[in-house]
């Protein structure tokens, strides 16, 4: 059975808290690694057969340098902070990443074909969307969601935003190789576990997260899934197929998560199809209002209180 969990710091790499490729999921395309770079220092990477983002977590004065260009994030001390601007960059590149802040820095990746050229995002450019509604109410920062960015060839990336004792990731649902699925993604979702109420991180928080696949007769039993289990800060879960949802925030603790996705598709599509079991769901939502604690950030900063515990 392909590994699917990975607790925090069993895929590190010195004191980079993630190093994942594809490989690590026996898959084709998505990979993020997450740099903890020290106060002043800069380091080379190449992307390869890869495109990339360059997404500062808890990073400030964030300087990549490509050639002779260097390109200025802004950055933010925490993913519960604000919204960041981001750098995509594509294949075949050489660049250098330094901040003067130090901090850690996600670089999510997807393996791609065509090669194309570095281009910022502003953070007070990115949409940022209220999704759900009552308990179901989540933020999303649609930095890298293909409505919202168009420049890349195979790589998608959204920011979720879940407050405390809330559900994101809901109803159930899938971008896989089922024959009903209009689009087959990988998608891979790296979590930070909050305390409510601030921008700080919190070691004790936890959720809870699910994933399962159902019974397939297309497939072997021993591709099927059925995972039920606890994320806590810094865990990372792949999803190579099945409904995924939900992501559940304990109550004290904020969630966010890192959506990685990508995919053999022409298009860049997250396109997904609910569990019809659920999928009734979303008609109660237009009658209840959603969470006000959602967004919890902007670009402008975080939106307090976000917690209701």
């Amino acid at each position: 059975m392909t590994r699917r969990y990975f607790p925090a710091g069993d895929i590190s790499r010195g004191s980079d808290p993630v190093a994942f490729g594809p490989q690590d999921a026996d898959w084709t395309y998505c990979g993020l690694e997450v740099w903890s770079l020290g106060y002043g220092e800069a380091r080379e990477f190449a992307t390869g057969d890869s495109e990339i983002f360059v997404l500062p977590l808890s990073a400030t004065e964030v300087t990549v340098r490509i050639g002779d260009v260097d390109y200025e994030l802004e950055g933010r001390t925490s993913v519960f902070a604000r919204v960041s601007d981001f750098l995509y960059v594509g294949r075949d590149t050489s660049l250098t990443i330094s901040s003067e802040s130090g901090g850690e820095i996600a670089l999510p990746s997807a393996k791609c074909e065509r090669a194309l050229p570095p281009k910022i995002g502003r953070a007070g450019e990115v949409a940022v969307e209220v999704r759900g509604a009552g308990q179901a109410t989540r933020g999303i920062s649609n930095f890298g969601s293909p409505e919202s960015w168009s420049h890349a060839d195979r790589l998608m990336c959204v920011e979720v935003y879940t407050p405390d004792g809330n559900w994101s990731s809901y109803p159930p649902h899938k971008h896989d190789d089922s024959p009903e699925c209009p689009v087959n993604n990988e998608e891979a979702y790296y979590f930070r576990i909050g305390e409510a109420g601030s921008s700080e991180y919190s070691k004790d928080g936890f959720g809870m997260h699910r994933t399962y696949t159902g019974d397939r007769p297309d497939l072997d039993p021993s591709e099927w899934v059925n995972d039920s289990m606890p994320v806590h800060d810094g865990d990372v879960y792949v999803i190579p197929r099945g409904y995924h949802g939900p992501c559940i925030a304990a109550p004290g603790y904020s969630m966010y998560y890192l959506n990685i996705l990508a995919g053999p598709g022409g298009e860049r599509s997250m396109a997904f199809c609910d569990d019809p079991a659920h999928h009734w769901v979303r008609a109660e939502w237009e009658s209840m209002p959603s969470d006000p604690r959602c967004p919890m950030v902007t670009a402008s900063g975080p939106v307090f209180p976000n917690s209701q515990h």
